[in-house]
């Protein structure tokens, strides 16, 4: 602060309420503390601090006569031969501090508790789908939506059924007034993109909407009851050590591959 100081008679240890202690061998007299627009004078001693400036201990609240009021958070001052005053403080802000590597050494030296902090940002970054070279090469394979369904294949789609099984029809679920809207809208996109046409088929399985984190309502078809009467493909799987064989050197893979 630029202010002359003067040596104690004797060193003054001061005890710290985190349990260190602080040495003080200096002081300074006569100064003057701005306390609610009034002028108080005051004797400083010289100590180590951090987070604090000053300091006012209960000698020098005593000899203004100061009163801590808890419940209204200030304190009133009765000093001598002077009009009487009250201090209520707005609080303090505890705002971070850099110190150096000098500084910070200083303090590990002395036994100073201290924490190391390794800060990751987790944040990932989206890239979009169009920045990819691979993608700006082929954007037929790549569209923004489908355009409409694959082409008549080989072999037809088909579900073999367990023998003597009946139709399976279950009647829809109980919907909301805002599900049956929502069912409306995505059913008619469904009819105008051709994904879907209109059926008369004696089978039926119900529909229900599965909210996502966006707000988004997924419809999904329950096929559980024509689960359980599908005949399974069982086939054995290869072993994945062979796999891992068969790959060894390998370093252009296709999809039927992975």
């Amino acid at each position: 602060m630029g202010l002359e100081v003067e040596l104690l008679g004797s060193i003054l240890s001061v005890s710290t309420p985190s349990g260190a202690v602080v040495l003080s061998k200096e002081k300074r007299e006569a100064c003057q503390v701005g306390v609610a627009s009034h002028t108080l004078d005051v004797t400083l001693l010289v100590l180590d601090m951090q987070d604090f400036d000053v300091i006012l201990g209960m000698d020098w609240m005593s000899t203004n006569h100061a009163s801590i009021d808890c419940f209204r958070k200030e304190v009133v001052f009765n000093p001598p031969s002077r009009t009487s005053f009250k201090f209520k403080g707005a609080g303090i802000v505890c705002i971070s501090k850099v110190i150096t590597a000098m500084k910070a050494s200083k303090l590990l030296s002395q036994d100073t508790w201290s924490i190391l902090a390794s800060v990751v940002d987790t944040k990932e970054l989206e890239v979009p789908l169009s920045s990819e070279q691979v993608v700006r090469e082929y954007p037929n394979v790549f569209p923004d939506e489908l355009p409409g369904l694959p082409p008549p294949r080989e072999i037809d789609f088909a579900i073999e059924l367990e023998p003597d099984t009946t139709l399976i029809s279950r009647a829809p679920y109980k919907m909301a007034p805002a599900e049956l809207k929502e069912l409306k809208v995505q059913l008619q996109e469904l009819l105008d993109k051709g994904f879907i046409q209109p059926s008369m088929s004696p089978c039926g399985a119900p529909m229900l909407f599965v909210k996502k984190k966006d707000g988004w309502m997924r419809l999904c078809i329950d096929y559980r009851e024509l689960n359980k009467v599908t005949v399974k493909n069982r086939y054995p799987l290869s072993r994945i050590d062979d796999l891992f064989n068969q790959l060894q050197g390998a370093t252009i893979f296709s999809k039927i591959d992975l």
